[in-house]
């Protein structure tokens, strides 16, 4: 959510600039980078939330929503945001959450193209899930395909396909992320670099700070540097 500045960033082949007030929605498969449109500098709020919650919040009756436009005018989907990074900072409750990520469901798919398919197969659902979780508790170290068939019971290709359909991503980006997730909560403790792309399984420092420039639009060093300055 752009607070103050014009924020502007590259996505899906185009330049895009955000207004303050405006709400912007980034897929998690797609790259995206950012800065600050005008001399004057922005400043945003941003809120990382897990795909496979919002097909929880619809009941798995439908995948991922896929909002082709990533900048939204919608005072009720901003207001949403407000309460969810002010909100959940001072008082985290389940039941908080749940509304919460149940109206953001909601918004989302007011703007999504109609095109977020079925989830899969129950047995299809279960196995991606099972993945999911190998992943996150195995993303210090590389993940072999032969691994996750094992986890999923279907072949590599197929696992792949219904990773993606149910979580918007891939299994290997769906590893990065979860790794810079905990790359980004080591920097903000004061872990340097070199021992921060060591700890989260990357090959070294200069991986790690390719990773992170590609995804999050700036160096580790300039977010750590940004994050200071909040």
């Amino acid at each position: 959510m752009t607070l103050s500045g014009v924020q502007t960033f590259q996505y899906r082949g185009a330049a895009r600039a955000s207004l303050p007030g405006n709400v912007i929605v980034l897929h998690p498969d797609e790259v995206h980078d950012g800065a600050a449109g005008t001399d004057a500098g922005l400043r945003y709020r941003m809120l990382y939330l897990p795909p496979e919650r919002l097909i929880e919040a619809v009941g798995g009756s439908r995948g991922l929503p896929f909002v082709p436009d990533p900048i939204i005018a919608d005072a009720e989907f901003r207001q949403c945001l407000v309460e969810a990074l002010d909100d959940l900072a001072a008082e985290p409750q389940d039941l908080l959450l749940d509304d919460l990520i149940g109206r953001m469901a909601t918004s989302l798919w007011r703007h999504a193209d109609g095109k977020g398919g079925a989830p899969g197969t129950p047995r299809a659902q279960q196995a991606v899930l099972r993945c999911r979780d190998y992943l996150q508790a195995n993303s210090g170290r590389t993940v072999s395909s032969e691994e996750l068939e094992e986890v999923s019971g279907f072949d590599r290709y197929t696992t792949a396909r219904q990773f993606r359909k149910l979580l918007g991503t891939s299994p290997h980006r769906y590893l990065v992320m979860r790794r810079l997730d905990r790359a980004k909560i080591m920097l903000s403790e004061g872990g340097s670099l070199a021992d921060v792309a060591a700890d989260t399984g990357f090959a070294d420092q200069a991986h790690f700070t390719r990773h992170f420039k590609k995804t999050f639009g700036m160096t580790p060093g300039r977010w750590v540097a940004l994050s200071r300055s909040v």
